[in-house]
């Protein structure tokens, strides 16, 4: 019985073999999700990491599971991540707010 290595990184022929799509159909989906933005290497090749691979399968599920259009898979996938990253966005808020009274406490102290 072989073992799945778990890798930090896959190639996009890996990736193609593992979600079980073309090497051209992951880059179409590239260009019509903005979420699907795997990193390129040194040598320009396209790094996929395990959420990558998470969002290509969800991708596919609406399109070819649940018969969605490119749109609708788009708007899905959207509203999806924008609900899971939800703290996400109350953390950036935060943040700001933080960096905002950092920079009213050095403008006191400058004076």
């Amino acid at each position: 019985m072989k073992s799945e290595i778990k890798k930090l990184y896959y190639s996009i022929g890996e990736v193609s073999k593992i979600v079980g799509l073309k090497s051209y159909v992951l880059r179409y989906w590239e260009t019509e999700f903005k979420q699907l933005t795997p990193p390129k290497n040194r040598s320009g090749n396209r790094t996929y990491r395990q959420k990558d691979i998470d969002i290509i399968l969800e991708i596919k599920n609406l399109l070819y599971g649940k018969k969605f259009t490119i749109e609708g898979a788009r708007v899905a996938i959207s509203s999806k991540i924008i609900k899971q990253g939800q703290s996400e966005v109350d953390n950036s808020k935060l943040i700001k707010s933080l960096k905002n009274e950092l920079h009213e406490i050095l403008q006191i102290i400058k004076k």
